[in-house]
């Protein structure tokens, strides 16, 4: 019996210390409307066991727990506090509803080139380079623009056939082996208009874009298939944006994107989802979503930071409370219904997804149910402490 009494002295100061010593023993609360919820059958003892027909406490000076006609099988779990007691707490409590949910995925992203857009400058033919015209990273060149001057024995072999050869069909020969080696379109013009062998060439871009690579060095030899310039039209990016596993589900080609640079305040870009990539990365647990962004004033910049929020209003008619109503325990979550007159009472619940300080409740409750939303962890403190102490009262679970 010592022992007994020693656990439940235990138990109730952890409780008390967790709480900030502001918990009061649970009290019965008599109003018009908690009467007119249900006659008293009779009063429990917060140890459970021992009942009594009128208002009593314990020997630790607990009050007893009323039981009424109405929700009598609930009295167990159901935490009552006094008026006073409600408003120390400063308990506020609000519906479960049904709404549509529109949901926005928020995401971090970077500025990645269009890799639709992407060239390289690799000759097919070897050859020294003379002279650079773009002789710099970062360059911006036109197509047909100038590259650099080389020099290749290669084609110039190959030229010094056509002077010879241009009164019968061989000349076209000549020309598609030239073509077929990426000898520069110019060249070969010139080649066909002057039927004269040039040992000074000029390599010329095929697009548009802003070198992003440049191994080309006057002087040097290349050999066929060496890249010599990377570049890329940057009029067009890519926006590559990680997205967390658990929000993939929800995201879909052509949703609508708005994004937001850190260069640009309060500057938002627009655009769509263009493409999910496949795979999953292993240490972050996120999915790449690809987001198309015209550039053609050049603001957007490589590997740019951005804030990427996608757009989701597939959630329609949703049972919803506020984030702040559910207690996460880790194994479970659970919200305390208000019942009404003091009476406070746990139910676990299955949550989905939140936003906008509100979660989807998928059960455990319906449209209606008055939930607690603010100091429900003290008051579900308390309704475990008598939890607690049940498994310790004689006939109590072990």
């Amino acid at each position: 019996m010592r022992m007994l009494t020693t656990v439940r002295a235990v138990f109730i100061i952890v409780i008390l210390m967790a709480m900030g010593n502001h918990m009061v023993s649970a009290a019965t609360v008599r109003t018009p409307a908690r009467q007119a919820e249900g006659k008293i059958l009779y009063y429990r003892a917060p140890m459970g066991g021992a009942t009594s027909p009128v208002p009593m406490k314990d020997s630790m000076g607990m009050a007893y727990v009323p039981v009424y006609a109405a929700g009598a099988g609930d009295a167990q779990d159901t935490v009552t506090l006094s008026a006073g007691r409600i408003q120390q707490l400063g308990v506020q409590t609000a519906f479960a509803v049904r709404r549509d949910l529109a949901w926005t995925i928020h995401a971090v992203g970077t500025v990645q080139p269009d890799e639709t857009r992407e060239s390289v400058v690799s000759p097919r033919f070897s050859g020294w380079i003379e002279k650079l015209t773009v002789d710099a990273t970062g360059m911006t060149v036109k197509k047909g623009g100038p590259l650099f001057t080389f020099y290749s024995p290669e084609l110039t072999k190959i030229e010094a056939e056509y002077p010879f050869t241009r009164g019968g069909h061989a000349p076209n020969g000549t020309i598609e082996k030239l073509r077929s080696l990426g000898a520069p379109p110019a060249e070969i013009e010139r080649l066909k208009d002057k039927h004269t062998v040039s040992t000074h060439m000029m390599f010329t871009a095929l697009a548009d874009g802003t070198v992003l690579k440049k191994i080309a060095i006057e002087g040097m030899e290349f050999t066929p298939g060496m890249t010599l310039y990377s570049i890329t039209d940057l009029s067009q990016v890519w926006v590559i944006a990680d997205v967390y596993e658990r929000d993939l589900s929800r995201v879909a080609i052509g949703q609508p994107v708005e994004i937001t640079f850190t260069a640009f305040p309060g500057k938002v870009f627009k655009g769509k989802v263009s493409f999910i990539y496949p795979d999953i990365d292993k240490q972050t647990r996120t999915a790449r979503v690809r987001i198309v962004l015209p550039n053609s004033d050049g603001l957007l910049k490589l590997d740019m930071y951005a804030s990427v929020d996608i757009s989701d209003t597939s959630e329609k008619a949703v049972l919803t409370v506020p984030t702040s109503a559910v207690i996460d325990g880790g194994v479970r979550k659970t919200v305390l219904l208000a019942l009404g007159g003091g009476r406070f009472l746990p139910r676990e619940v299955t949550t989905g997804l939140r936003a906008h300080g509100q979660v989807v409740i998928l059960s455990g409750l319906k449209a209606g149910d008055r939930v607690v939303t603010s100091a429900n962890f003290l008051i579900d403190s308390e309704s475990n402490l008598r939890a607690a102490l049940q498994q310790f009262a004689p006939g109590g679970k072990k």
